[in-house]
Parts: C-alpha cells; structure tokens; sequence
C-alpha cells in the first residue's frame, strides 16, 4: 500500500491512497480541494488519471476539502462516500449527477484491494469523518483538521504502519499572528486545528509500536513553519528511526510506501 498527496493546507488537500500493482491497482482519492484542470495537473505529477480513481472520500464540507470534489465526480463519474451531516453540509445543488454514497463512523468500507475504516472527530463541520485504509497488510492514518484528541481517535490511530497527521500551527505565531482575535479563537480552539504541542501530545499517546513513516499535513503558511513542526516530532520519536516528511501546500508530496 502506498500514499501520496497532491497538496496539503488552506489553499486545498487532496490525498491519494493505492494499494495492488498494474491494471489491478486500486487508487483512492481522500477530498479535493482543487479545481478540475489543477486535480488533473497534479494527479498527472503522480502518475495517476482521473480514470484510476475508484471512489472519493470526504472528511467534511469545507471548501479547500470538498470544492472539487462533485465536479471531478460528476465528469468522471467516481463514486463518492461521505457522511450524512457532510452532504447536507455541502452545496447539494452541486452533487446533481454524483454516485453519492453516505458512510459513518466505524463501518468499513470496502474499495477494491483497500478497506476504509471512518472515524468521527471534534471540528467545526456538520459530521466531520477522517478515515484508516488497510489492504490486510499494512495500515494508513489519516488525521487532519481535528481540534482536540479524543480516546476515539487515539484507538482508530493506533497501531497504524504510516500516518499523516495534522500540524497546523504554532501557537506563538498564531498568537502574534494579524489574524483577528475570532479566528484566532477559532483555529486554537477544541473545534478548530491541532497546535505544534498538541500533535506531539498525541503522538506521544499513541500506539506506534508498529509506525515507521510519518506525515506533518496541513500546516499554516501564515502561522507554522517545517523547522518548528520537525522540532516537535524530534521531542516525540526522535531517534526511534520513524522516517518523518513535511507535505507542503502545493508539491504536496510523492508515493511513499507503507
């Protein structure tokens, strides 16, 4: 099983999962935050058309999410799984035409060679969902835009082989930051982004006894830097010979093996 990602942060996300070889691979988008042309240039980066997609995932409704989603769906006609509270979240207009499929938290979902466990999180969204992918060998963890840990997160998170984790944003920068103070409440707060220091936290408490690669996702351009983020990680696993990447905004960042 591999991942890959064509862009991660406020200007858009889009992550891919795959697992299998050749004709018979199957290939996952999770959300699309991009317009149809920039999907397709940045799938092409990944060696990957549109026309390999199985499914779509969303985690929830906001636009540097969802924003392509149905048109990339409608055009190729992908499938797309999403949660109940997200789709009535969503412009509804906008899924005419669309193979909607609802998920929810805990019931997996089958996709070719991948299965696809949601789970629900604290976030200023409708039913925000964030998901795990195994393809019986290896698994994946997928966490982004999260306010708080919770013991449900650390359980789905646990005992994962790789993980992309959110690091948004430093709270000192955020703090000094030209923000006004209602999205600096905002991004701080339990339904908001995950600090620097709170990522660690949960790191540090949960089970990486099988992890061996590491993903910072979603950090601010504005309030975050991969210095400080790499800083954090290093107080963690530092030395415990867990391969750690930064994913930036617009390289996103290329496959990386489970």
């Amino acid at each position: 099983m591999k991942f890959a990602s064509l862009g991660s942060g406020s200007e858009g996300n889009s992550l891919l999962i795959a697992a299998g070889s050749g004709t018979t691979q199957t290939c996952v988008m999770v959300d699309c935050g991009f317009g149809l042309k920039e999907a397709q240039r940045r799938l092409a980066r990944l060696d990957i058309g549109v026309e390999q997609l199985a499914g779509i995932l969303v985690t929830h409704e906001h636009s540097d999410h969802i924003g392509g989603v149905f048109k990339l769906a409608r055009r190729f006609r992908i499938p797309v799984w999403l949660s109940h509270g997200t789709f009535e979240g969503a412009a509804r207009d906008d899924a005419v035409g669309v193979d909607i499929r609802m998920c929810r938290d805990g019931e997996p979902i089958a996709i070719g060679d991948l299965e696809i466990t949601p789970y629900t999180v604290p976030h200023d969204a409708r039913e925000p969902l964030q998901y795990c992918a195994s393809d019986g060998h290896r698994r994946l963890g997928v966490l982004t835009d999260v306010g708080q840990s919770t013991p449900h997160l650390l359980s789905a998170l646990g005992g994962c082989d790789a993980l992309l984790l959110e690091f948004n944003h430093d709270s000192e920068m955020l703090a000094r930051s030209a923000y006004p103070a209602w999205l600096k409440a905002r991004v701080a707060g339990p339904l908001g982004h995950l600090s620097n220091a709170h990522s660690a936290e949960l790191l540090a408490g949960l089970d990486k006894s099988r992890l061996r690669k590491l993903v910072a996702a979603h950090l601010s351009q504005k309030n975050n830097t991969p210095a400080l983020v790499q800083a954090a990680i290093d107080d963690v696993i530092g030395g415990q010979g867990i391969d750690v990447r930064v994913a930036q905004q617009e390289e996103g960042f290329g496959w990386l093996e489970c």
